[in-house]
């Protein structure tokens, strides 16, 4: 198994590209439809894949966390996602993907892994309406592969969300509002989690904002704002302060839409600062490349409010790398 994810340093080469490399798993044959189904993960996101340790049973988990393993002297939280997306099976799930992004590591039990796939972020699709309300939301992306198989991409950050213990309100109740009536916040995210985290925080921030649920959608809306604000005599930066952008998303992936944005004279003066689970300095890098302002981990929303508050208000420090 060591094989299938060797030289993953150098897959990052693929992000500005559109294009990305995703693991394919299987959950077990589900006994209610009789279909085994075809998951994935982004590959940036995978530490390891190993046969499942010996979990420890902890008291008061979420039902789907199964427990903790020491991996290397650090315990790791293990999530049976056959049983959080709702897969009746019995089939034992041997294998553990190791995790880690959004500045934690967890451990996921699946039936089995397959290959690692590379395709281009065009070829995934958002999921039909029927699929996110079959799945809980849980399904991000999907594509479909040459023999006619359906991959379906988990949103690994509700998992995260969701099978972690922490106070949501302690969270946000720092969060100091600002009161510039005229400041627009544009965003675009997969996540459902990740977006409502974003609204929360700008609200909190008592700052108006619109939403894109990936890079062609946001593309699309702000080259309309771009014409009506030409149309208008207006500047762009007169609708929009401040572009903040997921990375991974379907059809097109952050680091193209800031591509767009920053060479396109007409959204001179806004920012695009860069809101991701992955957050390694090779991604960073990367997103500083294409012209990204700033980087900023999710998760994280007093940063992320601290982060915005700068830029909006025109106090920009120097960028420092995110640990």
């Amino acid at each position: 198994m060591s094989e299938l994810l060797k030289s993953i340093d150098a897959r990052t080469k693929l992000a500005g590209t559109n294009k990305l490399e995703i693991l394919l798993f299987s959950l077990g044959t589900n006994s209610k439809t009789g279909r085994s189904e075809t998951f994935g993960i982004n590959v940036f996101k995978v530490r390891e894949v190993m046969r499942t340790p010996v979990i420890t049973s902890a008291p008061e988990m979420p039902a789907s966390v199964e427990g903790m393993v020491s991996l290397r002297g650090v315990l790791v939280p293990v999530v049976d996602l056959a049983r959080y997306a709702g897969v009746a099976t019995d089939t034992p799930r041997s294998i553990m993907i190791v995790t880690e992004y959004a500045g934690h590591t967890q451990g996921f039990l699946v039936e089995g892994v397959d290959t690692i796939l590379r395709l281009d972020w065009s070829q995934m699709r958002v999921p039909p309406e029927m699929l996110v309300a079959e799945m809980g939301g849980l399904v991000t992306a999907v594509t479909e592969l040459p023999d006619g198989r359906l991959v379906m991409m988990l949103d690994v950050e509700k998992v995260l969300s969701e099978t972690t213990n922490y106070d949501e309100e302690i969270v946000y109740r720092n969060i100091k509002p600002l009161s510039d009536p005229t400041l627009t916040v544009f965003f675009a995210d997969d996540s459902v989690v990740a977006r409502k985290q974003i609204t929360r925080t700008l609200e909190a921030m008592n700052v108006k904002y619109v939403g894109a649920i990936n890079g062609r959608e946001a593309w699309n809306e702000l080259e309309k704002i771009a014409t009506y604000a030409q149309a208008s005599g207006q500047q762009v930066s007169d609708l929009v302060s401040l572009v903040l952008t997921d990375v991974e998303m379907p059809e097109m992936d952050g680091y193209i839409l800031t591509k767009k944005i920053k060479t396109d004279p007409r959204f001179a003066g806004v920012p695009v600062i860069m809101h991701s689970s992955l957050s390694g300095m090779s991604n960073q890098q990367l997103g500083m490349s294409v012209g990204v302002d700033e980087y900023v981990p999710k998760f994280e929303a007093q940063k992320l409010s601290e982060t915005l508050t700068r830029r909006l208000l025109g106090s920009v420090p120097v960028v420092q790398p995110v640990a």
